[in-house]
């Protein structure tokens, strides 16, 4: 079986998530990556070294300068002519772009999986992560989506696969870029950060969840990580939303401050390796997945904390 696997890339570097999916394609046969954007060859060659990878397929071109999904879908669509299944890590680019593909190959998707069981049996989340299927695709194609958190990423370096230029199908004119606004944020990325401080709505305002929760995340050179909640309550941005709704995180070391536990949330950290949880409430639903858990105001904690640091 060969797989195509996309690349999310910053046009120099290739993404964690792409790594864990190369590992899920992997257990499925032989990998081939797809590299889509402009001026990438860079990241093709970054790509390239990545151990396990047979061939690195680069489209370079204008239409591909931001990966809109409506322009990359029908170039997957017609690479799938010569691959089995195609994957991509379950990004927010991920998950834009795969539905479009399986739709223009007349498939079911195969969402967030956790596992390969077989050539077309997989594993994924159901009712917020309560509950895990076993699925069986019968389609002649597969289309995945990954969960970075679930497969150990592949090495980075050690591969020598073979860089081949394609050309795309250009732009479909479906959409058009118009701009975009990102958070500078001087604090590891979300996804990748081995260590998390998250607050919830414990933290009664953002002035108050910056004061608690920064200070703490620079003694410990932590990413920032927010609850739904506290996300909607204006305390903190959108991208550090972790939970069901947000980002999936499973990092050495994660901090929850203030968040009862709300299964949505859980959803999205209950991988990591050690949960610390601070929080009031004993009976709080947090302190069921927590390795460690302070039953206390974190007001008077979480400054303690950071001060002994």
């Amino acid at each position: 079986m060969k797989t195509l696997v996309w690349v999310e890339h910053d046009n120099a570097s290739v993404k964690d998530a792409t790594l864990s999916t190369v590992t899920a394609a992997a257990k499925l046969g032989e990998v081939h990556l797809l590299v889509v954007g402009q001026g990438a060859q860079a990241a093709a060659d970054a790509a390239a070294q990545i151990a396990g990878v047979a061939k690195v397929h680069l489209a370079d071109g204008a239409a591909y300068a931001n990966n809109l999904a409506e322009n990359v879908a029908p170039l997957i669509a017609q690479l799938m002519g010569d691959h089995d299944a195609f994957l991509a890590p379950a990004t927010t680019n991920g998950k834009n772009i795969a539905p479009r593909v399986a739709a223009l190959l007349d498939v079911m998707q195969i969402s967030d999986i956790l596992s390969v069981e077989g050539e077309k049996t997989f594993t994924r989340p159901i009712y917020a992560g309560n509950a895990i299927a076993t699925v069986e695709s019968s389609d002649a194609k597969l289309v995945i989506t990954v969960r970075g958190t679930a497969f150990e990423k592949a090495a980075s370096t050690g591969g020598s696969a073979a860089v081949e230029a394609i050309s795309g199908t250009g732009d479909a004119g479906l959409s058009s870029f118009v701009g975009a606004e990102l958070a500078k944020n001087e604090r590891p990325e979300l996804t990748s950060a081995k260590i998390i401080v998250s607050g919830g709505r414990a933290l009664k305002d953002a002035d108050t969840f910056q004061a608690t929760i920064f200070p703490l995340a620079d003694k410990l050179h932590a990413a920032v990580g927010a609850s739904r909640a506290a996300v909607d309550a204006g305390f903190a941005p959108n991208d550090y939303q972790v939970g069901q709704t947000g980002k999936i995180v499973a990092p050495e070391i994660y901090i929850a401050v203030g968040i009862s536990g709300a299964i949505q949330h859980l959803a999205g950290m209950k991988d990591s390796k050690t949960i610390i949880a601070i929080n009031k409430d004993e009976d709080a639903p947090i302190f069921q997945v927590a390795d460690i858990g302070l039953v206390g105001d974190l007001f008077t904690i979480v400054p303690e904390l950071t001060s002994k640091l």
